[in-house]
């Protein structure tokens, strides 16, 4: 018997074509949206990594520390040097106060330090800093350092500053250069810091600091990058001792964190 052959009918064709249709509709979104996903994690990532990059390339951690106690003691080798202390304690003395001084009353006419504030220096060594502080008014200050110098200045490691959470209105250091670790020094700070609290720093950029540093900063990239819970408030040329830069930060709020 011959067989008849039908021809399949005509709304077959139309859905076969339309399945056809739609899975190629189907499979260009995704796979454009993967392409896109995968273009966006590639270009955050590679932002991220060379924002990382150049804040390690623009600050250097100096090799040759043994180990903390290593570098402690090289700190204390000249904190404790007995021609440096006459020098800081008489030659230096007066001619730094008025210097630092003249610095303060700058922040105090800008409203970034009151007489109010209750203020920190960090590596205060025999504490010209926080006697500048006194005499400008701001009476309630103390400094830190690896040698106390009483009144002035209470024994303290800047790595982890000896005080309560949110103690200080006001914080300012000379001495990043010296951190071994500038991410748990950055860290302290904004710890014990206020909110809306400030920090001023006075830093090398354009000289390598001296001997006894431990890091060696070439802008300021990597401190906008440490101070992750405040804002930049600003950044000057100074001349205050063989450092050249002035950056200051306000830590934030807390509704303003992120």
């Amino acid at each position: 018997m011959k067989t008849v052959k039908t021809k399949p009918p005509l709304l077959k064709y139309y859905f076969l074509t339309f399945a056809s249709l739609s899975f190629l509709i189907l499979f260009f979104f995704f796979s454009n949206q993967r392409h896109h996903s995968l273009t966006s994690f590639l270009t955050t990532t590679a932002a991220t990594t060379h924002a990382s990059s150049a804040s390690e390339v623009d600050l250097k951690i100096r090799p040759g520390y043994t180990s903390y106690d290593a570098y402690i003691q090289r700190q204390l080798n000249k904190t404790l040097n007995p021609k440096l202390r006459k020098i800081w304690m008489t030659r230096d003395w007066d001619r730094k106060i008025h210097v630092l001084s003249n610095f303060l009353r700058e922040l105090q006419l800008q409203n970034l330090l009151s007489n109010s504030s209750k203020s920190l220096c960090i590596g205060a060594r025999v504490g010209q800093e926080v006697e500048a502080l006194k005499r400008v008014g701001v009476s309630d200050s103390v400094g830190i350092d690896l040698v106390p110098s009483p009144p002035l200045v209470l024994k303290g490691d800047f790595h982890n500053q000896p005080f309560d959470n949110e103690t200080f209105d006001f914080e300012f250091s000379n001495v990043f250069d010296h951190a071994l670790y500038p991410r748990k020094f950055v860290g302290e700070i904004e710890r014990t810091l206020k909110p809306d609290g400030v920090c001023v720093l006075h830093v090398a950029l354009s000289t390598r600091a001296d001997k006894y540093s431990a890091n060696d900063l070439y802008s300021v990239k990597p401190l906008i990058h440490l101070f992750q819970r405040s804002q930049l408030v600003r950044v000057r040329k100074v001349d205050g001792f063989g450092l050249d830069t002035e950056v200051i930060f306000r830590k934030k709020k807390a509704t303003q964190r992120s």
